[in-house]
């Protein structure tokens, strides 16, 4: 105790002294002690001042990937209803099987592409998997048949499915895990936008006279692919893999930014760490990330159900309208979605806790498909969706952030969010199958589903939270010299795989 005490007084206001705050940030050396105390103390302007540079280089850029790695999923639902389905010849469950072998693939490369975007790095492999997707969406807008859609859809799937996990990693290098949930949410958000922005998008260029040989539907696919590969090519000179490496950062200002997230992390002596199969392995088998990817799972089939099928629920709502205002009904049903998703984590953030909101938003949820199949009143169905969409969508922040700031290493973060994202999309992978043609238009299968589900995530949240509180009670009940014994002969890297084991650990709620 003694020896951690002259530790700790010998960098007290270490933001007084830079050059012992740039030792700090130096591999191997930790910023807790093993009781996971702080050894140095921030200034709060300094961190102010970095956060909104951060915040300025980091979020509008992944915010633009997001934003197009969703229209060129999603758009497919515009797509259906503006004669794809027709001029494909699409019969039966065939629109089912095309969603289907894009989340097959979407589901198996969730986390090698996780590690791949630790081993190459985010700034190069989050670029490059984008310029991919829209590559794959153009070529959409060229397929005569329902196995080359298959085909297309397959590599779409390839493509996008290390976007979310890596950009949640990738923001989990920068920041703390009190503002990570907002951040999330600042891209994130860019989903329910995605709807919003995507229905103006489809309704505009649908109402263009055809470029070339290509007409209709397949302009969605050619304009969107071709803009989200000038945005890849942006994105690979603005990203940067870690703050050691950003050019927009000076010298102090990399050292604050590497020594505030360590801090947060007991035992920790690098924000990016080597590969290590422990490290690796401790991030799914987290309990916490076991049971938020089950919650997640739930989400998918609602949040993914809603991209692929509002434009269909809402033309049943509205059969008499034409093609270009159906688009448009689907707009301000995101436009409340989005606000609804800042707002949540903002106070979530704010507030420093996320499973409460869990609850929250799972009961807006379930008022929504309540609504639903309680009714045939096309003005309440319409509200419905709304409640949907809002109770919905804030829970990709609030998942990815709940496992993210339960993971200690920057190895386990990386396959602890791609756990939860593989495991989240097996959901939109059934929801593919969720709303079928003979159950139109009420969807009582799929509606039902979601409620069902929905009312699972309720129950869940609530049992996680009870859990994790009880286990913080009991470590809290652990002695600095219990704690000091169970670290007692291991070493740095010994004490590192822990991770959530470690006895000075406690869980974020």
């Amino acid at each position: 105790m003694e020896a951690t005490q002259e530790r700790k007084t010998s960098v007290d206001h270490i933001d007084d002294k830079p050059q012992q705050l740039e030792s700090l940030a130096e591999r191997g050396h930790a910023v807790t002690d093993e009781h996971g105390n702080v050894l140095v103390q921030f200034d709060p302007v300094a961190e102010k001042r970095l956060l909104r540079k951060i915040d300025l280089y980091v979020v509008p850029t992944v915010a633009m990937i997001y934003l197009w790695c969703f229209i060129d999923r999603a758009n497919i639902g515009n797509a259906k209803i503006a004669g794809m389905e027709k001029d494909l010849g699409l019969k039966g469950y065939q629109y089912n099987i095309l969603l289907t072998a894009f989340y097959v693939s979407y589901i198996v490369f969730e986390i090698p592409s996780n590690i791949a975007c630790k081993w190459i790095g985010p700034g190069k492999w989050i670029p490059a998997i984008t310029f991919g997707f829209g590559l794959m969406s153009m070529a959409t807008a060229f397929v005569h048949s329902f196995g080359s859609a298959v085909a297309v859809r397959f590599l779409l799937g390839v493509f996008e499915a290390g976007v979310l996990p890596g950009i949640a990693y990738y923001l989990s290098r920068w920041y703390r895990k009190s503002e990570l949930i907002f951040r999330l949410a600042l891209y994130l958000c860019t989903a329910p936008l995605a709807g919003a922005f995507g229905g103006l998008l489809a309704g505009a260029i649908l109402a263009l006279p055809g470029i070339g040989t290509v007409h209709s539907w397949q302009q969605l696919f050619l304009v969107e692919g071709i803009i989200t590969m000038g945005i890849a090519i942006i994105s690979y000179f603005t990203m940067t893999d870690h703050p050691h490496t950003a050019r927009w950062l000076n010298e102090e200002e990399k050292a604050l930014a590497i020594a505030r997230v360590k801090s947060e992390n007991v035992g920790t002596t690098e924000v990016t760490d080597k590969m290590d199969k422990k490290k690796l392995l401790a991030g799914v088998i987290n309990p916490n990330t076991l049971v938020v990817s089950w919650i997640f799972l739930f989400v998918n089939i609602t949040v993914q159900g809603i991209a692929f099928f509002t434009p269909t629920i809402v033309a049943t709502i509205y059969p008499n309208e034409t093609v270009v205002r159906k688009q448009l009904w689907t707009v301000p049903p995101y436009v409340v979605g989005v606000a609804v998703n800042l707002i949540v984590p903002f106070f979530s953030w704010k507030m420093d806790r996320r499973l409460v909101f869990f609850i929250f938003c799972a009961c807006l949820a379930i008022a929504g498909y309540a609504m639903f199949l309680g009714t045939t009143n096309p003005r309440v169905r319409y509200g419905a969706v709304f409640l949907a969409i809002s109770g919905a969508f804030p829970f990709g922040p609030l998942c990815n952030a709940q496992v993210a700031v339960n993971a200690l290493s920057d190895s386990a973060r990386s396959t602890a969010i791609g756990w939860n994202v593989m495991v989240g999309n097996i959901g939109g992978l059934i929801s593919t199958w969720s709303y079928l043609p003979h159950d139109s238009p009420d969807f009582h299968i799929g509606n039902g589903l979601n409620l069902a589900g929905n009312c699972t995530i309720l129950i869940t949240s609530i049992l996680l939270l009870l859990f994790l509180g009880r286990d913080n009670q009991k470590r809290n009940s652990v002695s600095e010299e219990e704690v000091d014994a169970k670290l007692a002969g291991k070493t740095q890297l010994e004490i590192q795989e822990l991770d959530w084991k470690h006895p000075a650990w406690r869980w974020q709620l």
